[in-house]
């Protein structure tokens, strides 16, 4: 994972299987809600049954007027407070957007190369409590080292947490009946070339990259590299 200029490399935190214990009613509800108001009615939720550590259920938001595109947020990866520095909420959820057409029957999401939005999304909302870490605006996370493509066919083999720009801002943070706060952050894919820009050169470079594609929340799956 990069936080900035470099790689730091996690060690797990956890000696096999940790089961998940539930969100708190309070805090799932409030995310139902938030996802409802900001984004649109969820159409459909893919459930995790077995979890480890945190139960990561995606929230499938069909496109609408407003978002002419389909929305995945997680709930559950901020079951657990992750280990921050001062003054950062320990708490987040995930989210991106797909097209339209993007296929989301069962049957075509046993396609690794179609599932695998999914799959990151639930993979980065485990990593940090697996890893006793944090995820926050700017990090980024190879898919593994050296960084490799989701799935054959494929074109991006990494992500950037950022701020979402296809949403207002009042959606970026959703506020329990308690007062906690969980921040919901974009997971935009990256290709190898554009993760190499994170790694080798920082932040700044790469947001240089991304502003030269218009490159948002809203995956394209055909886009070019842009470094």
């Amino acid at each position: 994972m990069n936080r900035g200029d470099g790689v730091l490399r996690h060690q797990s935190q956890h000696d096999g299987f940790v089961p998940s214990q539930g969100a708190r009613r309070e805090i799932a509800e409030a995310v139902d809600q938030h996802i409802a108001e900001h984004f649109g009615p969820v159409e459909f939720v893919y459930h995790e049954m077995l979890s480890h550590l945190v139960a990561v259920h995606v929230h499938l938001v069909e496109p609408t007027e407003h978002r002419p595109y389909r929305t995945l947020v997680t709930s559950g990866m901020s079951e657990l407070p992750m280990t921050v520095p001062d003054g950062v909420s320990p708490y987040a959820e995930l989210m991106l957007c797909l097209p339209s057409d993007w296929p989301m029957d069962q049957a075509a999401l046993s396609d690794p190369a179609v599932y695998w939005p999914i799959r990151v999304l639930k993979e980065i909302a485990r990593l940090p409590h697996e890893y006793g870490t944090w995820i926050g605006e700017w990090h980024s996370i190879p898919n593994g080292d050296p960084a490799q493509p989701y799935a054959p066919g494929v074109p991006f083999a990494g992500v950037v947490i950022t701020p979402m720009v296809r949403a207002p801002e009042e959606a970026g943070t959703i506020v329990a009946p308690d007062g906690t706060e969980i921040n919901v952050l974009a997971v935009i894919p990256l290709h190898p070339a554009e993760v190499a820009v994170k790694t080798g050169q920082g932040t700044q470079a790469l947001i240089e990259v991304l502003n030269r594609g218009h490159v948002s929340e809203l995956l394209d799956p055909a886009r070019p590299s842009f470094a």
